[in-house]
């Protein structure tokens, strides 16, 4: 009863940034993401019947917060498999924890996915990716590769809240250039962002109407392998997710000056012919997506910045799976 699963991180392109209900984490607003390669989390589950407790550990830590949320999760998969027997988990990232780069997203596809294959329960993908849900809101777009959909959803218990496939990576193989800012930890998790964002912003019941219309401009840009018009909408939904962000009470602003340096630098390209474009998640560090002969262009761009102490260079990767 012991598995280990990998699963990628991804970025959403049009964002998602607030809940319609806490306790099952469903979004307020559908989201379409990419899939990294390079990036991942491989996370590791043991059932043993000689286990008096469960244990979490994370980058070979414990974090209590943390592993209550695992436990959680766990604890759904054990429920649907009609056992109580106590877990390890091991999970480990190789790119940094907690600061903008969707390791929650990972952390929870592959834990699913891990201990779906541990249990022997062979769920299917779109149960994995509501129960990852559960876990981390994009976390249930991680389950899938290359370009992703996250479903909105009417039913009051979630189970249609779930991720779906849009594009293969390999049919439209675009390239990501990360600029990481900062290691650190967020001050402010998004969880907790988001609420604080959805009861105080003037600006939220704007954020919800104009959700739809979003998505279908980048679904669109999606299926016809149009760049400038996914470039334009991602662009739009970012920057409306941050000045949304801001506007709550007190203001969250997870920009530092380097983010927006690299907003200035990833625009300045783009004027000058560049298939290039920008998003920021919640954290400072700043995401190009590119077409992949503009790679060099981009890591070039970005180390003229002070500041921006790595470069991240991936392309768009697979679902999550076992080893």
């Amino acid at each position: 009863m012991q598995a280990t699963a990998r699963a990628h991180p991804n970025i959403a392109l049009v964002k998602y940034w607030g809940k319609r209900d806490t306790r099952l984490n469903l979004p307020a607003v559908g989201s379409i993401s990419i899939t990294l390669d390079t990036l991942h989390t491989t996370t590791e589950v043991k059932f043993d019947a000689e286990l008096t407790g469960d244990s979490v550990l994370l980058n070979d830590k414990v974090n209590v917060a943390e592993a209550e949320r695992v436990i959680a999760c766990v604890d759904l998969l054990r429920e649907i498999a009609g056992v109580q027997t106590c877990v390890e988990v091991r999970s480990s990232n190789n790119f940094p924890t907690g600061a903008g780069l969707a390791s929650s997203a990972s952390g929870f596809a592959a834990l699913v996915t891990a201990v779906d294959a541990a249990l022997n329960l062979k769920l299917s993908k779109a149960k994995l990716s509501e129960l990852a849900r559960r876990g981390s809101g994009s976390a249930a777009r991680s389950i899938f590769g290359g370009f992703v959909e996250m479903r909105l959803g009417v039913e009051s218990d979630g189970s249609d809240c779930v991720a779906g496939p849009l594009l293969d990576a390999s049919d439209w193989p675009l390239a990501v250039t990360v600029g990481v800012v900062s290691h650190a930890a967020k001050d402010v998790g998004s969880t907790e962002g988001m609420e604080l964002t959805r009861e105080t912003s003037p600006c939220y019941p704007a954020w919800v109407a104009e959700a739809e219309t979003d998505l279908g401009i980048a679904r669109d840009a999606v299926q016809e392998k149009n760049f400038e018009k996914l470039a334009d909408i991602s662009e739009h939904s970012c920057l409306k997710m941050h000045a949304l962000a801001m506007s709550a009470q007190p203001g969250l602003m997870y920009w530092y000056g380097p983010t927006v340096e690299g907003i200035h630098r990833v625009r300045q390209l783009r004027r000058a012919g560049h298939a290039v474009f920008f998003t920021i998640d919640a954290g400072p560090q700043i995401k190009v997506v590119s077409l992949p002969d503009e790679v060099d262009t981009v890591t070039d761009a970005l180390n003229d910045i002070g500041g921006i102490r790595d470069i991240l260079r991936t392309g768009l990767g697979s679902g999550a799976s076992c080893d």
